[in-house]
C-alpha cells in the first residue's frame, strides 16, 4: 500500500488558532484512494523548517501532500520552501503569470496576481479554479493552497493520478473501559497483521464506551478480524 505525508504550513495552525482540518480531510480521502497516510505534521511560516521537513520525509513517502502559504502575503512562503527544499530556485511560468493577470486584472490586481506564478523550477501548475494562486507538482511532492474549498477541489482534480485498493473501515462502539478489552484487541491484532486495530474511549455521565476501529486494504483480512473481535468481545463482555 502506497504511503503518504501530508505537511500543513501556517503560523495560526502551530499556535491552535484555526483547526488542521485539511490534515483530517486529506487522510479520509487518502485512504479512499487506497493511500495510507504515515505522518500528519504542521511547522511555521518558515523558509528552512518547510525545506528541512520535505528533505527529511520525501525519500521516505511515496506521496507528500502540502497545504498553506501560497497567497500573497509576507507570510506565504510555502513556494520558497518548498524550492529550498529541493535545492532549486523560484522562477515566473509565462503562461501562468499571464492567465493570472488576464482573470485579475479587471480589479486592479494584475501584477498581484502574477507574483504567484513564481513556481520552483520543475513544477507542474494546478490551476485554482475557486481562488487565485496555482497549486504545484514537483517529484512526488503536491502542494495545495489553504482554504478548504481550494485545496478540496485542486486535490480533486488529481486524485485520477492515485489508484490503490481502498482502505475498508469497520468500527463498533463497547459500553466498557479500554482494560476489559485489551486483551481481545491484542490477540486480533497478532492474528491479523494486515489490519490496524485502534480503541478509542469516551467517559459518558453513565459510564465509559469505547469505539473499536479496524481498518485494512484487504477486504478479506478485514472481514475475517471484524468477525473474529466482535465474537470475541461478545463473549469478554456477556
Amino acid at each position: 500500500m502506497a504511503g503518504a505525508v501530508v505537511l500543513t504550513v501556517g503560523n495560526e495552525i502551530v499556535s491552535g488558532d484555526v483547526e488542521n482540518t485539511n490534515a483530517s480531510w486529506l487522510g479520509r480521502r487518502l485512504a479512499g484512494l487506497g493511500i495510507g497516510v504515515k505522518l500528519m505534521a504542521a511547522v511555521r511560516d518558515d523558509v528552512e523548517e518547510i525545506a528541512a521537513f520535505l528533505r527529511a520525509e520525501r525519500p521516505r513517502a511515496d506521496y507528500v501532500f502540502v497545504t498553506g502559504g501560497l497567497g500573497g502575503t509576507p507570510d506565504d512562503i510555502t513556494r520558497e520552501g518548498v524550492a529550498a527544499g529541493f535545492g532549486v530556485e523560484c522562477e515566473e511560468v509565462p503562461a501562468v503569470a499571464a492567465e493570472l493577470r488576464e482573470r485579475f486584472e479587471p480589479r486592479g490586481l494584475g501584477d498581484y496576481a502574477a507574483r504567484w506564478a513564481c513556481l520552483p523550477l520543475g513544477a507542474e501548475p494546478l490551476r485554482n479554479p475557486l481562488g487565485g494562486a496555482p497549486g504545484f507538482v514537483l517529484g512526488n511532492v503536491f502542494v495545495f493552497p489553504g482554504l478548504p474549498r481550494e485545496m478540496e477541489e485542486m486535490f480533486d482534480s488529481v486524485a485520477g493520478r492515485f489508484r490503490g485498493r481502498p482502505i475498508g473501515t469497520w468500527r463498533r462502539s463497547y459500553r466498557t473501559g479500554e482494560g476489559q478489552i485489551v486483551d481481545v484487541l491484542e490477540e486480533a491484532t497478532r492474528r491479523h497483521p494486515a489490519v490496524t486495530v485502534g480503541s478509542y474511549p469516551r467517559f459518558l455521565s453513565d459510564g465509559p464506551e469505547v469505539e473499536v476501529v479496524l481498518k485494512s486494504s484487504d477486504d478479506v483480512e478485514l472481514a475475517q478480524a471484524s468477525q473474529w473481535i466482535e465474537a470475541e468481545l461478545a463473549r469478554t463482555l456477556a
